[in-house]
């Protein structure tokens, strides 16, 4: 860290612990309370004739998960590098898509139908690339990402990628039969 007003701030937090606890116990309660209290999985009370999920309930058990995810380091480490990578990825997403959006003409770019699955797809597979190569194996020495592709590199036959290109392409073909057309919808019933 450079040796200047802001970069002694930045150490000094981190000699506070905001790092590896004040931050992701936030990340941790805010992400399951906002689970909690849109599922209402622990129920709902009534207050003045309406229904409202149990909040108190929901903040009680996000902040125990919160303390225990951070009362482990390793969870803290895998929490660290995934958000870390998950950011480089969502700048990688913005980043096409800004120059997706330099092609497009004055209009409003807009991805829609394939466009959007695809991109999603790909954002997704990004997202789980990350997390298992942030999750560590039993021994520690390697991570799940790098266990999958020595397997994979061991057990490459010509047979096997076969077979599995063969059911993708028969699972495709089948939902694209079941699929069929959808029925249009009345004008008073879209939204």
């Amino acid at each position: 860290m450079a040796e200047t007003l802001l970069g002694n701030v930045i150490v000094f937090l981190d000699k506070l612990g905001v790092y590896d606890v004040i931050l992701p116990f936030l990340l941790v309660f805010t992400i399951v309370y906002a689970v909690l209290d849109k599922t209402r999985v622990l129920g709902m009370e009534k207050i003045g004739g309406e229904w409202y999920p149990r909040r108190n309930l929901n903040s009680l058990v996000a902040f125990v998960i919160g303390f225990l995810v951070v009362a482990s380091g390793q969870l803290v480490a895998l929490i660290n590098e995934a958000m870390a990578n998950v950011v480089i990825l969502l700048l990688v997403s913005v980043s096409y898509l800004m120059l997706v959006g330099v092609l497009y003409k004055q209009q409003e770019m807009e991805l829609k139908g394939t466009e959007l699955y695809v991109f999603l797809f790909i954002n997704f597979v990004g997202v789980m690339l990350i997390f298992l190569h942030a999750i560590p194996t039993e021994g520690g020495k390697s991570n799940w990402l790098e266990e999958i592709l020595d397997f994979l590199a061991q057990n490459w036959q010509r047979d096997y990628v076969g077979a599995v290109l063969l059911i993708m392409a028969v699972a495709w073909f089948m939902h694209w039969i079941v699929q069929g057309p959808k029925p249009e919808k009345k004008p008073e019933e879209k939204k």
